[in-house]
């Protein structure tokens, strides 16, 4: 059995962060689950898991949040930086403001996270920063195009930080996950539902759009089983650079390196629709 760890991990109310927080919990780690409300967590607490309120994209709570953590248990020696959501959604129908959110949640967030963290593991001589990113950041597809950005994004930040902190014994770990069971498609469809308007270029393609939100769903590893193998990887004495888990997770990203561009693209334009949408067919002319 690994020795106990002390590890924090963000968005933990559902998905991902919860089965890992109990899985990690259960092999005797000391657990501090996070979410934006600390009120979904409270079935983990009554299990003897440690929980606090942390958006990640309030630096404030962030720094309490570690601040309270190193306070009560003496360091952090593993960071799971979790927290995130996708957004769905044409880039065209994408305004700023959202695409910031988007950001700010997925990449600025898990940047803070380490920053505020990291000071610890440099004390101690270890540890480890798990970045949940996806294999939407290496292949983009249609109406994908901000969550995949922001995962990119992620994963170069994650390169970079492997390289730094490894003078000071800190690992890196990037997480590629393919389909994995979570609310990941109901809470991508409310974005899509809200965002998507009557004079959108795409609004012919509505439920093309809505199969794209859904689409991380389709024959999903379970969270559980995920949380097994993360954990497994969490305790290794030398954690893997990368670790791709759940479906599609390895045959996407091979697909996208073998097949030319031209063909990948035309693939996806037909899988999503987009072969079928006329140039000509502008909602704001035809509405007015």
């Amino acid at each position: 059995m690994a020795a106990s760890k002390v590890i924090l991990i963000t968005g933990c109310s559902s998905g991902i962060g919860r089965a890992l927080s109990e899985e990690l919990h259960r092999r005797g780690h000391r657990v501090v689950a996070t979410a934006r409300s600390v009120h979904s967590l409270r079935d983990l607490k009554a299990r003897g898991i440690t929980v606090h309120q942390l958006d990640v994209t309030r630096h404030d709570e962030a720094r309490q949040v570690v601040t309270s953590v190193v306070s009560e248990m003496g360091r952090i020696d593993v960071l799971v930086n979790n927290a995130g959501y996708g957004l769905v959604n044409p880039l065209m129908d994408v305004p700023e403001t959202e695409l910031s959110q988007q950001f700010a949640t997925n990449v600025i967030g898990p940047h803070l996270m380490t920053r505020l963290v990291a000071p610890s593991m440099r004390k101690s001589g270890s540890g480890l920063i798990v970045n949940v990113g996806s294999i939407s950041g290496i292949v983009t597809t249609p109406f994908a195009g901000a969550y995949c950005a922001s995962k990119a994004a992620l994963h170069a930040l994650s390169d970079a930080l492997r390289m730094e902190l490894a003078p000071f014994g800190i690992s890196v770990m990037t997480v590629q996950a393919g389909g994995i069971e979570t609310n990941f498609g109901n809470a991508s469809l409310q974005h899509a539902h809200r965002l998507l308007s009557d004079s959108s270029w795409y609004i012919a393609l509505k439920q093309a759009i809505q199969a794209r939100a859904r689409i991380s769903q389709e024959n999903a590893m379970r969270s559980d089983a995920f949380a097994v193998r993360l954990a497994t990887a969490i305790e290794s004495r030398r954690p893997p650079a990368y670790l791709r888990l759940g479906h599609r997770s390895f045959t996407l990203p091979l697909l996208h390196q073998i097949l030319p561009v031209r063909l990948f693209d035309s693939s996806m334009k037909r899988r999503f629709g987009l072969k079928n949408l006329s140039r000509g067919n502008d909602p704001q002319e035809t509405s007015s």
